[in-house]
């Protein structure tokens, strides 16, 4: 069961996208990116299936400092309140201190709960018209996505998973030992990594969900050199943890990459896939 702001928490796991993955620092930096990347094609579906009437109880899972919650609310209508929901109180404080705009009205009201996601059972639920949550689905573990499955009886909209395709132009013999290394430490210790959303989808559809996916990805180059530097770091030090073999390539393999970042002259495209799941309804 999860309690309020001082319930309990569970160490998380490591590597949303190949950063560190919850510093405000970099939370912040991917912000743009994530709002640019979502995708708004599942706006539609998801406002259809939400109640008319009554003011929206949204939980966001995972929620950081609040960039979901930023970006969706001013993207649906009525009264809204959100719940909060991160392991982190530091990032719960800096997400309470968000003005949530709505579309047609005063800003949304706010509360934050500490907890874990595995700990969420129906009965916390209760009452929830939507649960939302973006960059977390690929770092849970099977487990973890029918927790969530389990105890969500409305709708479900879950952003920017990672799957497991990036490209970076122009491109090196070695992108793709690095990319396959990093997708291998997503995998560690049982979490779902690049396989996440075939997870979630299954065990939605078990329910009976209606579920559908639409891709998110980061499209990033010039005038993005800060995000592509902090997101290459991450990338490249993930793996060669995965990968102790690549250490010896890693600074050379790096050094002209953040070079070519710096020049303005790499692109990089992590693909995401969003998606949304509303219980025995037609998306």
């Amino acid at each position: 069961m999860i309690e309020g702001s001082e319930g309990i928490a569970t160490n998380p796991p490591e590597g949303r996208d190949g950063a560190s993955p919850y510093a405000p620092s970099w939370l912040a930096l991917r912000e743009e990116a994530d709002a640019a990347a979502r995708a708004g094609e599942l706006l539609d579906p998801l406002r259809a299936a939400l109640p008319a009437d009554g003011p929206l109880v949204i939980w966001d899972l995972g929620c950081g400092t609040g960039s979901l919650g930023r970006w969706l609310s001013g993207r649906l209508r009525g009264p809204q309140h959100w719940i909060l929901l991160d392991r982190d109180p530091a990032l719960l404080d800096r997400a309470r201190e968000s003005s949530f705009a709505t579309a047609d009205g005063p800003p949304a009201t706010v509360e934050t709960r500490t907890g874990a996601i595995a700990d969420l059972r129906a009965s916390d639920l209760v009452g929830a018209s939507l649960v939302a949550a973006s960059a977390l689905l690929d770092v849970l573990t099977a487990a973890e996505v029918e927790a969530i499955a389990a105890a969500a009886g409305c709708p479900v909209l879950l952003t920017l998973s990672v799957v497991g395709r990036v490209r970076l132009t122009p491109s090196e013999p070695l992108d793709d030992e690095y990319a396959a290394a990093f997708d291998a430490h997503q995998r560690r210790g049982g979490l779902l990594g690049p396989d996440a959303v075939t997870a979630a989808t299954k065990a939605f559809g078990r329910r009976g969900a209606t579920v559908v996916t639409r891709p998110s990805p980061w499209r990033l180059g010039p005038g993005q050199s800060a995000l592509i530097a902090a997101w290459l770091r991450g990338w490249v030090g993930a793996a060669v943890e995965q990968n102790p073999g690549l250490a010896p390539f890693a600074d050379d393999y790096l050094s002209r990459r953040l070079a070519a970042c710096a020049e303005d002259r790499l692109t990089v495209e992590v693909r995401h896939v969003d998606l949304l799941a509303v219980p025995g309804g037609q998306a």
